[in-house]
């Protein structure tokens, strides 16, 4: 047990020693006094107000003023103070100003709890939520006080409000309210997300939405949807619908996801795979189909020597862009089948003879990669986006080198002339850690892939943990953005949607808990997974 753990049983013990002495000395009383006292003592509430209103929660929990916070992910710093605490009770209110920038937040608040809404100033037993500029918040941190029987939650922006109402809400269902003191709190890494492979399984919409709930309740705040790739192309298309594969999200369902995201926090980032991954659109357009010199299909693998593939694919990335209003585009990048070749100048004498004339004597295969998605950053660019690329998209050497402006997805060492986390970094580029080892969770286990269990992540990693169990060098920390965790849908058949959901569970949560706070956790394995099922999101 945890050292948070081991202090709130011992409270808990002085608590019952505290009560039993009193019920003795209360029945000596009552043999003395009779029934005049016994009928003053009827007259006394039989529990706090939180009590008796309080959500529901295990029988074995202890009331919330006698128990150290908690929730998932922890709260990074609390410092406890004398007093009664704060519980949930009839009379309490969420108090903000109902047109203000935290309207949203009190009324969701207000909903999950089952009290009222206040414009009025608070009173004891009340909630108020109010931003208020802090250094130490930054944009997501927050500071959440209970303090004389009023809790108030403060941030410098909404988002940080959100985030401090969650730790409230998991108090609440835990403990009943919360014990006097401070809580200060706020993120080690900006990025911290959930990708999801709709294209290789079709994911209902439905399914996703519960997702979001699930991941702003952990403080998860962003959401990649790989929507394309050899087995599938999931979005519905206006200008392209001869590529579009059934079933598939529509672009209604699109923006009721987009419009919840934003509500919760959480963007929204669109991944169109490109020059590889592209099955699904190829058997619409098997002229495109890039083939070697035998006739054999690279998998998945369009002509990037064709003019007319990148006037598809841009026309494509555009068709989206008024629907993603993120600042974050996913442009894939990885595992182009012609670079697998031995020799894939031989192989593939139309990528050479495109290279040499596009970039002059000396480019090759590679550089046309590169190029061409150097060229597809360009367009997002454009478009007002940030454009981000596996790791195996970023060829090292060649005439053409990748352009510097985008993030990279490092989820591999094993690609063609791997590359170690910290060449990219010592060149100044930003990571999202995507390490495979961990944060994967591939369907069916395919190609040496095994589940990952949540218990390796709580214990072994952090987001500087990039490639294999090895952390890179502090002074590149600053460079690594964050981390999302990873459904890849391989062998769609091998599970339900339901038991995707079940498997990322305690993973998923493991993993909120170290890209918030990478630092050792204080509860053990099996506290954790214990209030992981207590808390039930």
């Amino acid at each position: 047990m945890g050292r948070r753990g081991r202090a709130a049983r011992t409270r808990r013990k002085e608590s019952a020693g505290r009560v039993n002495r009193t019920a003795v000395i209360l029945a000596v009383i009552a043999l003395l006094t009779g029934a005049a006292v016994l009928t003053a003592l009827a007259r006394l509430p039989a529990e706090q107000p939180w009590e008796a209103n309080r959500p529901d929660r295990p029988a074995e929990a202890e009331p919330g003023p006698d128990a150290d916070p908690v929730a998932i992910p922890a709260p990074r710093s609390w410092q406890p103070e004398h007093g009664p605490g704060w519980g949930l009770g009839g009379t309490t209110r969420v108090v903000a100003d109902p047109g203000g920038p935290l309207a949203a937040e009190a009324d969701r608040l207000a909903g999950e709890l089952g009290v009222d809404r206040s414009a009025e100033p608070a009173r004891p037993g009340d909630i108020e939520l109010a931003l208020r500029s802090d250094p130490r918040h930054g944009e997501e941190g927050y500071t959440l006080v209970s303090r004389s029987g009023f809790v108030t939650v403060t941030a410098g922006t909404e988002a940080g409000v959100f985030y401090g109402t969650r730790t409230l809400l998991q108090n609440v269902r835990e403990n009943g309210g919360l014990a006097e003191g401070v809580i200060r709190d706020a993120p080690d890494r900006p990025q911290r997300g959930l990708l999801l492979d709709v294209a290789r399984k079709h994911l209902p919409a439905e399914w996703i939405e519960d997702r979001l709930h699930e991941m702003a309740g952990l403080k998860l705040n962003q959401l990649q949807l790989h929507l394309t790739d050899d087995q599938g192309f999931r979005i519905e298309s206006e200008t392209h619908p001869e590529v579009v594969s059934d079933p598939h999200l529509t672009k209604d369902e699109i923006r009721s996801i987009i419009d919840l995201a934003e509500s919760l926090h959480i963007t929204v980032i669109p991944e169109i795979d490109s020059p590889g991954h592209l099955g699904a659109v190829l058997k619409a357009h098997p002229g495109l189909q890039l083939r070697d010199t035998g006739g054999r299909a690279a998998p998945g693998a369009i002509d990037i020597s064709d003019p007319r593939a990148a006037e598809l694919v841009d026309g494509l990335l555009r068709e989206y862009a008024g629907l993603f209003p993120g600042p974050l585009w996913h442009l894939g990048g990885d595992e182009y089948r012609a670079l697998d070749a031995a020799d894939p100048e031989a192989s593939y004498p139309k990528l050479a003879a495109r290279a040499e004339e596009k970039y002059g004597p000396g480019a090759g295969v590679r550089d046309l990669a590169t190029g061409w998605l150097n060229d597809r950053a360009d367009v997002v660019r454009e478009l007002g986006r940030t454009p981000e690329v596996w790791n195996d998209g970023m060829h090292r050497g060649g005439v053409v080198a990748p352009d510097a402006e985008r993030h990279v997805a490092y989820w591999t060492g094993r690609e063609i002339g791997a590359r170690p986390p910290e060449e990219y970094l010592a060149e100044g580029r930003p990571l999202v850690n995507f390490n495979s080892a961990y944060l994967y969770y591939v369907l069916g286990e395919p190609v040496g892939f095994v589940y990952p269990t949540g218990e390796a992540i709580y214990r072994e990693w952090a987001p500087l943990v990039l490639r294999g169990s090895e952390p890179v060098p502090e002074e590149y920390a600053g460079s690594v953005l964050g981390a999302r965790f990873a459904v890849w849908c391989d062998l769609s058949e091998a599970q339900t949607a339901e038991e995707v959901a079940e498997g990322i569970r305690l993973p998923l949560r493991a993993f909120a808990q170290k890209v918030w706070n990478p630092a050792d956790p204080e509860a053990e394995w099996e506290e954790f997974t214990g209030l992981a099922d207590r808390l039930g999101e």
